[in-house]
Formats: structure tokens, sequence, C-alpha cells
């Protein structure tokens, strides 16, 4: 009997207001609450709430032989406490059935595992204590933010006393072998490790409303008989994808909510097949193999690599500025700071910079709030040099180590040197 493993990311950034560079030194608030209200009042109505409503009718109707997982950001779960509070209750009767789990993951959906190991561990231990607190449910597998993953981190996630960590099934990593096994860490082989199959997960994620794909339309007896044609030695299948796939990146309208409701009963019919969590996976199957992965993974685009969010000089001076601020938010523990510091960590902040998107036209450039990746970079600079200014002021001495006036002109000189580079960016987007 093979394994059917549902996972759902549920992530919203908390984005910026748009922080002119005559706000630096004046405004230290840097979110545009009304956006973010209205993005999250829209998430739940669309999709969170409803489909969490088909989740748990599904438990009750299948004798609790469905299961789910889920992980949340911690900020999203912030955003959800300020506008929403009613999706964390929907969750919460989730939680009290049995069979759905939380995994951990980065509070703020950083990219803290790829710079900074122990800001990575603060923010794991963070998340995992807030899920525990909400859900009554301590997570024993976790998920990097956009499912990140090298041997590296992945022992780094095993010190952590995390048993499994979910992936990508990248080609390029797996080569001939199939993502519907369970690997292990090359570094510690106690971590198990469930790959994606990004082939299946990516049928109802992105696919299922393409009209000109010619697998539409896409019906639960059709996924099944895929199902069906898998090696019979296949073991679990892993089908991973974003929340946001059921009434927003796929609307109502397209019929993804039927599919939804239906898809469980279609699967447990034949008998073939069953529903696990993550830690039902990690308990049953043992590792088939090891899977080596020296450089880092992700889940994001053909390349299944980092480019998205560290590909071009914009994202990596961002990147390096911010993390170069640490010492002094640690040796000042302040706690709006903290609180601003792990927002500004956000890894979507350098998500906005990929210019590859902007060039490209690529279909995800619409969760972008700016006109292009470079409004994305000054907007996140100038905001960078007031939280630098305010780490300044806060110093223990109580003076600030540089003056306001001699902290402006240093930004000047800053903004043109960024403004040189991206019009580099710009002629070489241009040629290529």
């Amino acid at each position: 009997m093979k394994s059917i493993c549902l996972y759902f990311q549920i992530h919203q950034p908390l984005r910026l207001r748009r922080y002119r560079f005559f706000d630096i030194g004046n405004d230290h608030y840097y979110y545009d609450d009304f956006t973010n209200e209205s993005i999250i009042s829209k998430m739940a109505k669309e999709c969170y709430l409803p489909a969490n409503e088909i989740l748990l009718d599904l438990i009750r109707s299948n004798k609790q032989s469905f299961k789910v997982s889920f992980s949340i950001t911690g900020v999203t779960l912030d955003q959800f406490e300020s506008y929403a509070p009613e999706v964390i209750e929907s969750f919460k009767q989730l939680a009290e059935t049995g069979c759905v789990e939380f995994l951990a993951e980065t509070y703020s959906h950083s990219l803290a595992a790829l710079k900074d190991q122990d800001e990575f561990k603060v923010q794991v231990k963070s998340h995992s204590q807030r899920i525990q607190e909400l859900f009554g449910h301590k997570p024993k597998v976790f998920r990097n933010t956009e499912l990140i993953y090298s041997d590296d981190i992945g022992a780094a996630v095993a010190s952590l006393g995390y048993k499994g960590m979910i992936t990508e099934g990248a080609k390029h990593i797996l080569g001939w072998k199939s993502p519907n096994y369970l690997y292990c860490n090359a570094l510690n082989p106690k971590l198990k490790l469930l790959m994606r199959n990004y082939t299946l997960s990516d049928d109802i994620a992105f696919r299922f409303s393409v009209q000109s794909w010619n697998e539409w339309p896409l019906t639960t007896e059709k996924f099944v008989n895929w199902l069906d044609h898998l090696d019979e030695k296949e073991e679990i299948v892993n089908v991973f994808m974003d929340y946001e796939t059921f009434g927003e990146h796929q609307k109502k309208e397209s019929g993804i909510f039927e599919f939804l409701s239906n898809l469980p009963a279609a699967i447990l019919k034949s008998g073939s097949y069953k529903f696990i969590t993550p830690s039902d996976a990690i308990k049953e199957y043992q590792p088939i193999a090891v899977a080596h992965v020296p450089h880092a993974i992700s889940w994001a685009d053909e390349e299944r690599d980092l480019s998205a969010w560290l590909g071009n000089s914009l994202q990596n001076e961002a990147f390096t500025k911010l993390y170069e601020l640490k010492k002094d938010v640690e040796s000042l523990n302040h706690e709006r700071i903290n609180k601003d510091w792990s927002y500004l960590q956000c890894s979507d902040h350098f998500y906005f910079m990929c210019t590859k998107f902007f060039s490209d036209g690529d279909m995800h450039s619409y969760f972008n709030p700016y006109n292009s990746p470079y409004d994305a970079f000054i907007n996140y600079m100038n905001v960078l040099s007031d939280f630098k200014i305010r780490l300044d002021e806060l110093r223990e001495d109580g003076k600030p180590a540089t003056s306001i006036e001699n902290e402006l002109l240093k930004k000047d000189k800053l903004i043109k040197r960024y403004e040189t580079e991206i019009k580099k960016l710009k002629k070489k987007i241009l040629s290529d």
C-alpha cells in the first residue's frame, strides 16, 4: 500500500510601505498596514477559511483516515492574530482532530540558514514555541523557507532534535532515482528526508486551470490513474504545495475546491493508498539512500536553486547589509528592534528584487508590489538605513555613533552607487 503525504505551506509577507529617502531618520514605521490587512482579509475569505472547512469535513467524513500537514510562518500567524483571528481558530479546530500535523520552520520565513546558524536556531525555536502555544503540537519535522536544503542545513536541523525534514525532489539531485521514497541526510543519516514529487504537485498547484495544458481538465479520477501507474515498489508520494493554491492561485471558478473535496475519497476508494503525515512517514519507512546535496536547493523555478532570492548584485548587497547589523541588534536586545529585525529578514524582500522575473515576465511577478526590482531594492535599503540609525541612537551610552546628518550624507553616496549598479543591471538585462 502506497502512502500519500499531503503538505501545504502558508506564508504571507509583512509588506513594507513606500519608504522614501526623506523618511530616513524621521519615521521609524515601515509596514503597509492597509495592504497587509486587505490581503490577509481577502485570503481568509477566498482561501483559508473555505479550504479549512473542507478539510475538517473530509477528516470527519473519512473517519480520520484522511491526514494533512501544514507549515505556517510566524509572520503570517502574527498577521492572522491582528487581522483575521478566525483563521487561527479554524486551524485550532483542525489541530483538535489529531489528523493534522504542524511543521517547524524559521519564524520570519528567512534565509538565515544560509548566513547565520545562531540566528537560524533562534528563529526555529521561536517558531516551534509559537506553534505549540497555539495548537498544542510540538513540531517534530522541519520545513525550511521555500524548501531550501543542503547537507549542512540538514545537519543543523538534526542538531536541533528534528527527526525529519521535507525538501524538493530536484532532478539534478536525484538523477534517475524517484522522489517517492524516503532518503537521509549525508552528514547525519538520522535525519530522514521527504522529497517533493514536483510533477504531481505542480499539476495541481500551477496547471490545474491552464486550458492549453494537454491534460486539462484535471479530475480526481485522472489524478488517481497517474498514481496507479507509478512503480509498484515506490512507497510514498509527497504532494507539497502552497495552500493559496485553493482559491487564490487557482480561483474558485476553476473547480479547485470541488477537486479538493473529492480527492481523498477517490484516492482511498481502491484500498491501495493511505494518507500519512511527515511524522508518520519517518516512523514507518526507512531511507533507501543518502541524498547528497552539497549546494543548496529550493522548490523555486526550473533551476531549483537560490537565484530567486540571491541571484543578482542588488539582492546580495541588501542581504549582506542586513546581516551586518546583527551584532548591534543582539547587543541592544530591544523589543521593537528585535521585532523589526525579524520582519526585515523575510525572504520576500529579496524575492521582490529578482531581475529574472522582471525580464522574463514570470508568472510569479504578480506577487510583487513594486513596479520593478530596482524600486524594491531602493525601498528596502531606505528602510535598512533608518533601522541602522535607530541602532546607533540606542547604543548603551545613549549617543549615536554617527550624527544623523553624516549618516544621511553617507546614504546619499550609497544611493548614487546603487543607481549606477541598477543602470548596469538594466543594460545587462536588455543585452541578454
